[in-house]
């Protein structure tokens, strides 16, 4: 049976770009007569707060959305994620790391090799502390992924496919060079919440909820390359993806959270209707 799920964190108010994907989700489990699940992503306790885990439900809710009980809340599963972790690290694949953001504008701003200077820019980690074992890790240290040893443990790299249904339909594979390229060696617990990040978390729950299509924003699309080694390592099923056209600003910029002007509560408050919001989502 067709599953997938809407799973925003309670990190601040849903906007427009939030209920285009759950409108756009709850459609396509409406349209295969599947089942629509909502997950709370809250790990990061510095940031999640209850009162916006309440309008999360309220507005969907509003949307005219209805979604199973009871809730996946992540804060209720560290266990789970923390044991898909050890196993990583029991591979071999993770390294402490105990860089600061600016320790890593500073390297890759540094001169290379060539004379030349790094992109301080760029989101790819240098690799400054690859070479610590886990047994160095100290209290304040993040863990990585070692991703070209991950990349390397995999013995038919031709299984790392997935299948895209959305705005970029076709049968997809990893090309190691590029997501060494453009990912690097990704934080997989963070020093500063306790606790396994995004990477581990969504893939552990897809599997556990039996997610058979992935929906959300193209944004995303880069990461499901990850998610896809990431699955393959812990022995988890593989789903399809579907990822969907990003709702932007005037701008054409991404909307985010912060963008309160555009979130759903706001136009709420102000008496729009849920099709004044399907209408501007282009739905």
């Amino acid at each position: 049976m067709y599953r997938t799920r809407f799973a925003p964190s309670p990190t601040g108010y849903l906007h427009l770009g939030h209920a285009f994907s759950a409108l756009t989700a709850a459609a396509r489990a409406e349209a295969a007569g599947g089942r629509f699940l909502l997950r709370i992503e809250d790990t990061d306790r510095s940031r999640c707060r209850p009162d916006y885990e309440a309008a999360i439900y309220a507005d969907l809710a509003w949307l005219g959305l209805d979604w199973e009980r009871p809730v996946l809340r992540q804060s209720e599963h560290l266990a789970d994620y923390s044991a898909a972790l050890d196993r990583l690290i029991a591979l071999g694949l993770c390294y402490p790391c105990r860089c600061t953001r600016g320790d890593i504008r500073a390297a890759l701003a540094a001169p290379q090799e060539t004379g030349a200077p790094g992109h301080a820019e760029a989101a790819v980690y240098p690799g400054t502390c690859r070479h610590r074992a886990m047994a160095e890790r100290g209290p304040g240290d993040a863990i990585r992924l070692d991703l070209a040893k991950a990349l390397a443990a995999v013995s038919d790299p031709a299984r790392l496919g997935f299948r895209e249904t959305g705005i970029r339909p076709g049968r997809y594979t990893i090309d190691p060079a590029r997501l060494l390229a453009d990912t690097g060696d990704i934080v997989l617990a963070r020093k500063d919440i306790g606790a396994a990040a995004y990477h581990i978390a969504v893939v552990v729950d897809d599997a556990r909820q039996e997610i058979t299509e992935v929906v959300r924003g193209l944004d995303l699309f880069a990461a499901t390359f990850l998610h896809r080694l990431l699955q393959e390592l812990l022995g988890l099923p593989v789903p399809d993806y579907h990822h969907h056209r990003l709702i932007r600003d005037t701008a054409g910029k991404r909307l985010a959270k912060r963008d309160d002007a555009r979130a759903l509560a706001r136009y709420r408050a102000e008496g729009a209707t849920p099709a004044d919001i399907r209408r501007m989502v282009g739905l």
